[in-house]
């Protein structure tokens, strides 16, 4: 703790040295223009801004920069005129003299008038032409209180006025009271760090709890409360650094490195988001039955990263005052041209949307169709694998599974075997019927058989033998276990035809003689059906 403590008491006094140098470097490279004539846009600000500075200082000179507002005293122009100064200086906003337009006739392009725009971030803070002097409008002498409110809120215009009040006492460059704001600035700044670091660590160890995610202290939350703390911070910062009132080429440079961090650590706290999310998700998705939604949870991670990034890209773009609606709208042109030219791709995008909203399969379903037949190993944004039974791996895109049939063997409740048992023509009545019952007893007995649908009767006459239609269900879940049974069953039905006498037909073709000089008749003789019912009876008396 004493170690933490000292090593950011080390990295507070170096931001304030540098903080001290960078501040007056910047005091010793003011540029301003001896013209304070009016007759230009340049020669307006440079009166404006020349006549304020502190070797210069002059108020009712810099106020001949500002239109005269018919009932307006002299004292609240100049105190316009020191707000305006304010303004620039704490937003940061810094414009070369010799960058503005130094022609007394200056036209703008845009609305082709006399008029001279300061920013696009400040469009009612216009320069007009009028009577053949420039001035800052009188819209804009009106207005200059309403901007200078945004840039000062919660009443840091008083706690500016009050750290000014402290004298013009100066150390290394800049005045005691900046030095003195700098302080106050950096001990709120590490006060709040510290105390919301402690709130959002407890409060994310209690989330975790609710969600049930068994995640340790140092994976999850200190790497997730620490940029939300600095976010909080750096945006604190660039609230309260207007007040420190250094020149604008200073304040620009310092305001644009916060404002770069600012979406920095926004970005790095969402994206450390989407792990405890997909964390969450993830956990659901291990308790459901499908598969499918585990392997929705990896893709949907990856996208959701995905767009982090680039929304934090457009945030950055966007605080280095990068006009992203121009960008935006190219996008969507190289968008279009990007979807016609890549529609399959995009066609097995929205496939595998379907796929994941539908769930005609999950993983490991065996699924058949048109070119594949296997089991469902991967399901992907373009395509979907499936391991056939040859062991290789197909892939197909899942435009096409969109569009054609699957069926899903998978999602079979029962698997269903049918088969025609075929005994010669010779079995006698009173046989095929106890062999039918036999059949019906073997399907009552199996443990995996479905009991109250099953079809087991002599059905037709075949050219070569009496054919019993064998038709029944598995209640097993895979295909392994479909042959297992059918093995297990099959052999029962060949030791019960053994156990009665009964033959299983075969194509042949035979001269039968029922008759022969000096021979026994090939015809058999017909068993006592209450033997063939005693048989029968031991034989499923053995089976219990």
């Amino acid at each position: 703790m004493k170690q933490t403590t000292f090593m950011m008491m080390r990295h507070i006094v170096f931001v304030l040295l540098f903080f001290c140098w960078g501040a007056a470097q910047a005091q010793q490279t003011i540029e301003t223009l001896p013209d304070t004539s009016l007759i230009s846009p340049r020669s307006c600000i440079n009166n404006h801004y020349y006549f304020l500075q502190e070797q210069h200082f002059d108020k009712s000179k810099s106020v001949r920069s500002l239109f005269p507002v018919q009932g307006m005293s002299e004292k609240k122009l100049e105190r316009r005129a020191l707000q305006l100064k304010q303004i620039y200086d704490g937003v940061g906003f810094y414009n070369s003299v010799k960058d503005i337009p130094g022609q007394a006739d200056y036209i703008d392009s845009l609305s082709n008038e006399h008029i001279y725009r300061i920013s696009k971030n400040f469009p009612k803070l216009y320069l007009e032409k009028i009577e053949g002097k420039w001035y800052y409008s009188k819209e804009s002498v009106l207005v200059i209180p309403v901007i200078h409110q945004r840039v000062y809120p919660y009443g840091m215009d008083k706690l500016l006025n009050m750290l000014q009040g402290l004298g013009d006492n100066q150390f290394l460059g800049i005045y005691y009271w900046q030095v003195l704001g700098l302080l106050i600035i950096l001990g709120i700044c590490v006060i709040v760090y510290q105390v919301l670091t402690h709130i959002a660590s407890n409060l994310l160890e209690r989330v975790l709890l609710r969600l049930k995610l068994n995640k340790t202290h140092g994976l999850i939350i200190k790497p997730l409360s620490k940029p939300f703390s600095l976010f909080v911070v750096i945006s604190l910062a660039i609230l309260m650094l207007p007040i420190l009132q250094f020149t604008a080429k200073f304040q620009a440079a310092f305001l644009l490195i916060l404002r770069l961090l600012q979406p920095f650590f926004l970005l790095v706290l969402i994206y450390r988001l989407v792990d405890i999310i997909c964390d969450y998700f993830a956990k659901v998705a291990r308790t459901t039955e499908s598969t499918l939604d585990d392997q929705l949870v990896p893709l949907l991670r990856r996208f959701l990263k995905v767009v982090v990034v680039i929304i934090g890209m457009l945030l950055v773009l966007q605080n280095l005052d990068y006009d992203i609606t121009t960008l935006l709208a190219g996008i969507s042109i190289g968008g279009l041209a990007f979807a016609l030219a890549a529609q399959d791709t995009i066609k097995n995008l929205f496939g595998s949307l379907m796929i994941f909203v539908d769930r005609p399969f999950q993983i490991g379903d065996w699924v058949t169709g048109s070119g594949f037949d296997g089991t469902v190993e991967e399901v992907g944004f373009r395509s979907t694998r499936i391991r056939t039974f040859h062991n290789s791996v197909t892939s197909i895109p899942n435009g096409k599974i969109a569009d054609m049939t699957v069926d899903n063997m998978g999602l079979r409740s029962y698997r269903r075997y049918k088969t025609m048992i075929q005994v010669t023509y010779d079995t006698p009545a009173s046989a095929v019927e106890l062999f039918v019952e036999g059949l019906r007893e073997i399907v009552r007995q199996h443990p995996e058989t479905r009991k109250d649908y099953f079809h087991v009767y002599f059905n037709s006459y075949g050219a070569h033998s009496l054919d019993i239609l064998f038709y029944i269900f598995f209640s097993v879940p895979e295909w392994g276990d479909e042959l297992r049974a059918r093995h297990e069953v099959n052999l029962e039905i060949m030791k019960l035809a053994e156990h009665l006498g009964v033959r299983f037909a075969f194509p042949t073709q035979t001269l039968h003689m029922e008759e022969f000089p000096g021979q026994p008749s090939m015809t058999p003789g017909a068993m006592d059906r209450q033997e063939m019912e005693m048989r029968m009876a031991s034989y499923f008396e053995t089976k219990k």
